[in-house]
């Protein structure tokens, strides 16, 4: 603590004072050579302007300062007005003893303030002793205005002096060292309000050869503008060799007093336009959020109806088409939507820190919005999309079984419709009424022989009807064809076997009358043509569509095939046996001279017919063999196929497995600062970024299988749905990984928080994560608390508050974010609503209102409109009309995010 000078001279006491005691020297006040005469007429000027400044706000004024305050009235009242207290009720009387008693009351007072008196008594006050007089007024000064000035802990003249040397450093021609001669030019006074009001005075156009000049503008624009009094005479000033150092504090400590609240307004200015900023911003962020989330749920909400469309398609061509539609759905739309959701998660994981570290409460998506909803919205997406993929490749199969049978449908019923054209004219024919004895004979043996192949065709005929039977279980488009053909078919066969009956019974009722009948023809014609319904089925047979998935399926038929080639000999010796037949009738009728004349009565087919059908046979065998082999040539390139599918997948799954494992390990690793698990997580990032390639390619041996129609894969346990739902989990554990180190980064550097203390707060996080899953129960968090000092023992309610702050959601688990928050967040120099509340009350003037115009005036105007748009009207009598509550503002500030 400085030295303060004594109350009338110049000199300075031997003693420091204490900051709350001001002593007088008994003999200072007796010696007046000591007393400047030009000293006293300064300190008597300044002294009694200073007490008018305040003696005018109670309706009074002192003329004479050492005769007016002798009867103690004006001295207790200018001390009630300075101090804001009430005084003792001073005594009525004009007696002596009266105004001994009133001047001792104010004395009184002085020492309650903490203020020594030192030969300062009553007695000297009422006389007018002038020297003590000013004395005791300048104790008054000392501890009413000069006191509480203090700048960086220095005592009250030191910090008023440097309170004036950091306010005019940046001026011309100004040098303040003291508060005697540095003010003698008026340039220091000048400066002062300059730099305070610089539209008052133009600085650039004072000189310092005009001091006369330039102390009459500072006195006159303070009196005018500030509201502070001319204490000083400019010529005295200027004509004495070193003005009174007394006379000049108390002038000046007026400026700081009048300049201290504009300062001290600016200060909550600043500290409102910090607050509002983070609020904006905040707000901001909030409403990007809301806007992602609701373009994604919407995303979803459109996407979910395409892919729950069952409805399907007639033809494989365009089920085909819809699954290249759902392809390009996975590798073109749903990517970024990937990439959207995990941005989303991101920027709502960031801006609840800055939330936090700001001091505001969570923020509170809207309704249906929360990452959770989006999370469930998406899963249910995926749900949808894997029954859509799984219901195309179904009917896909189906369709592809319906083409088949309906081809083959169409060709057993085009072979059947060939055999049964003119059938019925046949059997309607009555030629027997008018036919010979061998003609007779001779139908009744053709009507047996068609008996015979009638009996040979019942299986194609239940072959067509089973398959019609399949094509409508399977819901075939054109079913109505099918069935249309089959009923047809059925009905004719059903007539045909009726004809074929009553024509038996004609046949049957005139057989009696013929006898006669050709052995022979009738054996040729009985072996002729279940042999020729032989070879008819073998040519059907060897002509037969087949569809295969598997080496084994094409061997299968392959072994069918060369069983079918192994009766061919067999075969051949019955066509020989037939042909000899037919040999031994022409044999017979020239050996007896019988002319053979037309065809045989018994049957249609010719010797010609059966050689010409065997021919057939045998050419239709080895393009059988080069079909078979064709399809084993595709099928042993579709095991290709999926060979070289399942050796990739077998090492892409295990890479993204081990990739998690190694991200879940550098993400709890207290080895190196957070700056190096960004960089080693970027370098993952990067590697997995640079592994899509692989990824992609397996994406396209996907795409041949499927187009190869290949559905499963026994040299794989990895689907390509597998891998692309580990790979989009890759991506999104790397990007959250990072923003969670963003995060405490963020967190460390605003919480001013130490690396080591880091390093520390990871160390006890990882002793006491049992699971080594990145998380802690209630029991071991409780135990970590516990080692690192807290007292929990018996504290189940502390514990519970701690609870509440570290796992909101009660999830029943703490992340290390949530417990590094824990630990920072009572240390955390942030703003408060109560800090807030006190800087609006400044720049309301301690009003509890503020009006529109104060806020324009002290505030950016950004901020003031900001302010203005969201206070609402305060309600008390004491307002003007348009006043507003800022009261409720900072306390909603802190409260609903939503302001």
């Amino acid at each position: 603590m400085g030295s303060i000078h004594c109350g009338l001279c110049n000199c300075q006491s031997q003693k420091d004072l204490n900051p709350n005691e001001y002593m007088t020297q008994e003999d200072s006040w007796d010696r007046d050579l000591l007393l400047d005469p030009a000293w006293e007429k300064q300190q008597r000027k300044t002294f009694t302007a200073w007490c008018n400044s305040h003696l005018r706000k109670a309706g009074t004024q002192i003329e004479n300062i050492e005769e007016d305050f002798r009867n103690g009235l004006k001295l207790m009242l200018l001390l009630e007005v300075i101090s804001g207290e009430r005084l003792p009720k001073p005594d009525k009387g004009k007696m002596r003893f009266h105004k001994i008693a009133n001047v001792n009351k104010a004395l009184d007072f002085i020492s309650s303030k903490g203020v020594k008196l030192v030969s300062i008594g009553a007695e000297e006050i009422v006389d007018g002793n002038v020297k003590m007089t000013l004395g005791m007024i300048w104790t008054i000064i000392l501890r009413f205005a000069i006191q509480d000035i203090s700048v960086e802990e220095t005592s009250a003249k030191e910090g008023l002096l440097l309170w004036c040397q950091r306010k005019t450093a940046p001026y011309r021609n100004v040098n303040v060292q003291n508060f005697h001669i540095s003010w003698k030019d008026g340039l220091a006074l000048c400066a002062l309000i300059h730099r305070h009001r610089p539209d008052l005075i133009d600085y650039s156009k004072l000189r310092k050869d005009d001091p006369i000049g330039n102390l009459n503008t500072a006195f006159e624009v303070a009196e005018k503008y500030l509201d502070i009094p001319k204490m000083l005479d400019a010529d005295d000033i200027v004509n004495t060799p070193k003005p009174d150092e007394k006379a000049i504090m108390t002038y000046v400590s007026c400026f700081y007093h009048a300049f201290a609240g504009a300062e001290q307004a600016e200060t909550a200015a600043n500290r409102i336009c910090k607050v509002l900023a983070v609020n904006q911003e905040n707000e901001k962020l909030m409403e990007e959020y809301e806007k992602l989330a609701s373009e994604l749920l919407e995303w979803i909400r459109r996407t979910i109806p395409w892919l729950e469309n069952r409805v399907a398609e007639q033809t494989m061509h365009a089920m085909q088409q819809k699954l290249e539609d759902f392809r390009d759905y996975r590798r073109v739309h749903k990517p970024p939507k990937v990439q959207e959701k995990c941005q989303l998660e991101i920027n709502f994981n960031t801006l609840q820190t800055k939330l936090r570290l700001s001091n505001r409460p969570a923020f509170m998506p809207s309704e249906g919005k929360m990452v959770s909803d989006i999370a469930n919205a998406w899963k249910g997406l995926e749900q949808v999309e894997k029954g859509y993929e799984e219901w195309l490749l179904t009917e896909i199969r189906r369709l592809e079984r319906l083409d088949h049978l309906a081809e083959k449908f169409k060709q057993k019923s085009t072979l059947h419709e060939s055999w049964t054209t003119g059938k019925e004219e046949l059997l309607s024919q009555k030629d027997y009424e008018s036919a010979s004895l061998m003609e007779i004979r001779a139908l009744m043996r053709k009507h047996e022989a068609f008996e015979s192949d009638l009996a040979a065709h019942q299986d194609r005929v239940e072959q067509i009807a089973a398959i019609a039977q399949e094509l409508n279980e399977l819901d075939y488009y054109d079913a109505a064809t099918i069935n249309a053909r089959c009923q047809g078919i059925c009905d004719q066969w059903d007539n045909l076997g009726t004809l074929t009956q009553k024509r038996r019974e004609s046949l049957e009722r005139v057989e009696k009358l013929w006898e006669t009948i050709d052995q022979l023809y009738l054996e040729f014609a009985k072996r002729a043509a279940p042999f020729n319904n032989w070879m008819d089925g073998a040519m059907e047979d060897l002509q037969d569509m087949f569809i295969v998935h598997s080496i084994e399926e094409i061997q299968s038929l392959i072994t069918a095939h060369d069983q079918f080639k192994a009766t061919l000999p067999e075969a051949d010796k019955e066509r020989m046996a037939i042909m000899g037949i037919h040999n031994e009738i022409l044999k017979i009728a020239q050996t007896y001279g019988i002319k053979v004349v037309g065809e045989n009565p018994y049957t249609v087919l010719s010797p010609q017919d059966i050689s010409n059908k065997w021919e057939a046979v045998k050419q239709l065998v080895p393009m059988r063999d080069q079909t078979l082999q064709e399809e084993v040539a595709r099928q042993q390139s579709n095991e290709r196929l999926r060979r070289q599918f399942g050796a990739q997948a077998n090492i892409i799954g295990p890479w993204i497995q081990t990739k998690m494992e190694e991200i879940s390990h550098v993400s709890i690793d207290i080895a190196g600062s957070l700056e190096e698990q960004m960089s080693n997580l970027k370098t993952y990032e990067q590697n997995i970024i640079n592994y899509k390639s692989n990824i992609d390619k397996l994406e396209g041996d996907h795409q041949l299988s499927q187009e190869g129609l290949i559905f499963d894969n026994k040299h794989t346990n990895y689907t390509m749905e597998h891998v692309r739902v580990g790979w989009e989990q890759l991506l999104t554990t790397i990007a959250r990984t990072i923003n969670e180190v963003e995060n405490q980064i963020l967190t460390r550097d605003a919480k001013g928080i130490s690396q080591e203390q880091l390093n520390e707060f990871r160390a006890s996080f990882n002793h006491f994560d049992r699971k080594r899953n990145g998380m802690m129960d209630p029991d071991d968090f409780r135990a970590c608390l516990i080692s690192m000092g807290y007292d929990l023992v018996s504290g189940e309610v502390e514990f519970a508050r701690i609870m509440t702050l570290v796992d909101p959601n009660n999830t029943g688990v703490v992340t290390f974010q949530a417990f590094i928050d824990f630990m920072t967040r009572e240390t955390a120099e942030t703003d408060t609503a109560e800090q807030v509340m006190a800087s609006f009350k400044i720049l309301a003037s301690d009003k509890m209102y503020i009006t529109v115009e104060e806020l324009r005036r002290e505030l950016p105007p950004e901020q003031a409109e900001y302010c203005i748009s969201r206070m609402t009207k305060y309600i008390g009598g004491d307002a003007p009309p348009g006043a507003l509550d800022y009261i409720s503002f900072s306390s909603a500030l802190y409260g609903e995010s939503d302001l």
